[in-house]
Order: structure tokens, then sequence, then C-alpha cells
């Protein structure tokens, strides 16, 4: 990684804090400044962040609609109305379906699950959904991931004598559905302690709270964290407050006895046996349950999550592997495509600030990854857009620090549809409306964002030497687990470190270096990898000391000499 270092000392709060956890952490001296830097004060504040712990999860009556909600979903078990649970074709939607619909079939048989298609009924509430669930005689529709803004839609369903409680975290507009209930944390004076929560979580709280109603141990609900680790990890939701004990304790589950559909998944992955984290969930398991609604319908990836039979959880596995190999090789073309373009427009140079990129003939349940392709790329705000149903519709992402829904926003007059969060937006507009966008995107973000949110930026939580580097440390450092945004993996700074003499180029065209280094404060050769950054070796090889930036990961190979490498991040030659 190329780009700016950063390092902000402590504050002055910040240092009164290091200094009391020191007390505590003084044999692993850079503890008590991680620590620190995450608000945390005293030694018990940092046990509650050590040992995660279901009883701190809040209160979901603290949640503003939950006693209409939890009241209008008893009326409807009371009455034997049919309830529909209804959600987004995403990871986060599918996931909060599969919970609250295995849930409640505990108690209730006379309940069906609803996920829209990408392709044919879009994003959100659809009108076809709506007949479909009064053809069905459904009374009660418990929509999940989505629903805040489908203003009419909910309106029409309330037309036909059928209820909606949403279950969304996306940001409302001021105008809300007139719904039965609408629990939302991120609704406008809400006092609920956690407004970050994922789709699911917002599911989840929602049966804590239906059980809480009812006197039901939640031991049972407890045991489906599983999907919501899942949700909040795929969802890139701030891994902080009950988001982290709701993932610690996932985690747990996925590692011990998860749900039979991930169990199946887990195996497709090739992770059976091993311990699974975090990234493992990110980037194995989170991408094929997404490939269904990506590829063809995110019903199978309910179907899946729910399922209580090996045998079809095997299949509905191995199927939606397939999907996920296929939108890897839709994935690369697309991408590849579009950079095509951006070089023929000359994009590196471009003084614009923002990129907005149209092709009619694009994939839509990939044009999401291919702007997080390009945002990575370019870094900067990129919105992709292609055709479907008559209308072109896009995904959006940004860069770190700035809000891309506010400059959606700014053009909303514009567009048909849109939603989502600061980081990334879904919309729809009208082919003719396209250049007009793009000009007020650009106008927007070049009036709004700053000179350092349009390059990398590595911040750095501590500087250490290799003798910091303990096993105390390490055990410790685990202990910060999982990570995510608002409690990243910590990135430390070691300076005037040295080849031993046995690192080496590695990879297919020797593009990475796989190395071996000391430094003058210890004895012990620490091994690590920095990936694309071949052009240091000459340097490197001579033995000349330089400064690295790097994570600490876990050695998974099974005859690696080390149970710890340095993830190499960037590489400050010595001038």
């Amino acid at each position: 990684m190329t780009g700016k270092w950063n390092y902000l000392p402590l504050t002055t709060e910040e240092q009164k804090s290091e200094s009391e956890l020191a007390k505590t952490f003084e044999n692993v001296p850079p503890i008590s400044e991680l620590l620190a830097l995450r608000g945390i004060t005293s030694t018990a504040e940092a046990e509650k962040f050590f040992h995660p712990s279901l009883k701190n999860l809040h209160d979901p009556f603290l949640m503003p609609d939950m006693r209409k909600a939890v009241d209008r979903l008893n009326k409807a078990m009371g009455k034997k109305e049919r309830i529909m649970v209804y959600g987004d074709y995403d990871v986060d939607g599918t996931t909060a379906v599969a919970l609250v619909y295995k849930y409640l079939q505990q108690f209730y048989s006379n309940i069906v699950y609803y996920i829209p298609t990408r392709y044919d009924e879009g994003y959100g509430v659809s009108l076809r959904s709506i007949d479909l669930a009064a053809q069905q005689d459904v009374k009660l529709i418990i929509i999940l991931d989505c629903g805040i803004k489908a203003i009419d839609e909910i309106a029409y369903a309330k037309s036909l004598g059928i209820d909606f409680i949403i279950c969304d975290h996306h940001v409302p507009d001021d105008r809300l559905p007139d719904a039965a209930a609408i629990l939302n944390p991120k609704l406008e004076g809400s006092p609920y302690p956690c407004p970050h929560l994922s789709g699911c979580g917002v599911g989840f709280k929602f049966m804590q709270g239906f059980a809480m109603s009812n006197g039901i141990p939640t031991a049972d609900l407890e045991s489906m964290l599983d999907l919501v680790a899942v949700s909040i990890a795929a969802d890139i939701v701030p891994m902080v407050d009950e988001n982290r004990i709701m993932t610690y304790h996932g985690l747990r589950r996925i590692n011990s006895n998860p749900n039979m559909g991930l169990r199946a998944v887990i195996r497709t992955c090739g992770l059976t046996g091993k311990e699974i984290t975090i990234s493992d969930v990110i980037f194995k398991i989170g991408p094929r349950i997404n490939a269904s609604g990506r590829m063809q319908s995110g019903r199978e990836a309910v179907e899946l999550l729910v399922s209580r039979d090996i045998a079809e959880a095997s299949q509905l596995s191995k199927a939606i592997d397939q999907y996920n190999k296929d939108r890897k090789e839709l994935d690369k073309r697309i991408t590849d495509e579009a950079n095509a373009i951006l070089e023929k427009r000359g994009e590196m140079l471009s003084e614009k600030k923002s990129i907005v990129i149209y092709n009619k003939d694009w994939h839509k349940g990939i044009i999401g990854i291919v702007a997080s392709r390009l945002t990575e790329l370019y870094y900067k705000p990129s919105v992709v857009l292609t055709l479907a149903n008559g209308l072109a519709t896009g995904s959006s992402r940004s860069v770190q620090g700035f809000d891309i829904y506010k400059a959606v926003d700014s053009a909303r007059d514009l567009l048909e549809n849109f939603g989502g969060h600061p980081y990334a937006v879904g919309l729809s507009l009208k082919e003719e409306n396209i250049p007009e966008f793009t000009r007020r995107f650009e106008e927007f973000v070049s009036a709004h964002i700053q000179p350092q949110q349009l390059e990398p930026q590595l911040n750095i939580d501590a500087f250490i030497t290799f003798s910091d580097i303990t096993p105390a440390f390490i055990s410790t450092l685990r202990r910060f687990n999982p990570f995510g945004p608002g409690n990243t993996k910590p990135v430390f700074c070691a300076r005037n470190v040295m080849d031993f003499g046995t690192s080496k180029l590695v990879g297919k065209n020797l593009e990475h270096i796989k190395f071996e280094l000391v430094d003058d404060t210890s004895g012990k050769v620490f091994n690590g990898i920095a990936f694309n950054m071949a052009e240091h070796f000459p340097y490197i090889h001579e033995r000349k000391p330089f400064d690295i930036c790097f994570t600490i990961e876990d050695n998974k190979h099974q005859s690696a000499a080390s149970p710890i490498q340095l993830l190499i991040k960037s590489i400050h030659i010595k001038k």
C-alpha cells in the first residue's frame, strides 16, 4: 500500500486513561495505549471489553415503537393471522429473514417468508409482493433490512388490510411510512444506545423484545447469534457496543455448533476443523450467501439458512458456491471493462473528485462489487450504473470519512429511488438524467471532500519494537477480537528493521516479499509478508534499515515455525 502514514499522539484525556491502564498492563506496554484509543478509561472497562457479555445487551424496549411492534405481533399470533417475513436479497436481509422466521416458527405455524428478486422487483417493497401477500391472506408483514422509504407501497398494503412492522437500519427520510411500528435505531431522536445495528441485528432485538414480553427464555434466540455475526461482518457496520458483543458470541457459535446451513457453507469453503475468524466470514462465508441474491434468488440463501436437513443444506450450499464462482468471473470481466473505460478517459490524471460510470449491459448483481473495486483503485467516491427494468440502476461506494449518502441525496430530485449508508448507497434514475446526475454528484463531492480523503491513509495505532512482541502481548492482542469498523485491527509501526538475510521474492510473478526480519532490540526473527511490494526488494536485500507498518496475524499454516506473522501494509525506505 502507498499513501500517507498518520500517527496522532494520545490526547490529554487519553494519556490519563493510558496511565491508569498501564498499572494493570505494565508487562504489555502497547496494550494500554490501544485501549485508551478505544475510549476505555479504567481496568473495569477493559475487563468488560475483553469479556463481551450478553448481559450487557441493551433493553430492546429502549428502541422507539418496540412495544407497538411486540403488541402487533402478539395480536397477529393471538388472532391466528398469516404473517409474512420479508427481507432484502443480500446477506443482511437473508440472515435477518432466516433468524426471525426460524425463531417464530417455534411458536407459530401460520408464517411464510419472502425475498424479492433483484432483477424483476428490485430493492425494497414491491407491489407484486403485496399483491401476493393479499392473495395468501397475509395480514402482517415483518420487513427486515429495508422498508424505511416504502411510503407508497405500505400505504397500498394498508388499503388491502395488511399491516407492516418495519425493521430497518438505513437512513430514514423526514417522512416515514404509515406502518404499525417502525424499528430503526437511526430514527431522529431515538434514545437507543447502539444506532449502528445491522438489519439482522434489528430483527434480533425485535425477537428479544417478543421473548421478554412473553416470558420466554432467550437461550434459543441467542443460539441464532451466528446469523447476526454473519450480517454484521458482511454489512460492515461498526464493531462496537452490542454489535461487538453479538459478533463475539456469534463467532463462538460458528466455531462450536453453527446453523446447519452455515455448517454446509463452512464445509464448502474448506473451513471445517479450523478456527473461523471475522475475516473468514467477510471473505469466504458472506460472499457465498450474497452470491445467491446477486446471481439468482436470495430465497435460496434463506432456504439454506433455515434448512433442518443436512443433505438439502449440502446441495443448496454447492449451488450457492457455484453462483459465487460465476460471480467472480463476472466481477473480473466487468471491473476490467470499467477500468478500460476509465483509463481511456484518463481518470488517474483527471482533476475530477468522483467517478460515475454507466453501461447498460452490465450485470446488476455485480455493480456494487465493481464500485468497491473502482473506489479502491482510484480512491474516489464511485457510482456504477447499469440498465434494469427501464431505469439506470446503480450502487455507490465511498472513501474513508466521506458521506456518500449526502452526495447522492444532493441530487434526489433526479432520482426515482435511493437508500443506504454513509459509505454505500443504492439508487435508480431515468437514463436521460445520468449526465445531470453526474454533474451534480461531482459538484457536491468537489465542494465537500477533503484533500486527504482522496489518497490512501494509513493510521498508525502505536510505535513498537520487536522486543514488545512477546507471547503475553500476542495473547492480550487476540482479545481485541472481533475486529471491524470502530475497532479496527491495530496497525503498528516498527522503525529500523532489517532483513535477516533470508527474505525472498514469492508469487507467480515474484511480486510479493516473504520476510524474515530483525531489529536491534531483540534477538528474535519475525516472519512477514508484503504483497505487491517487490520494487523494494533490492534495497531490503542489502540488509539496510527501513521502517514498516504492519498488523499482527495468526499464522494458519500447519508447517509454520511461528504462530504469528507480520502482514506488512507499507514500507518506508531510508533515503
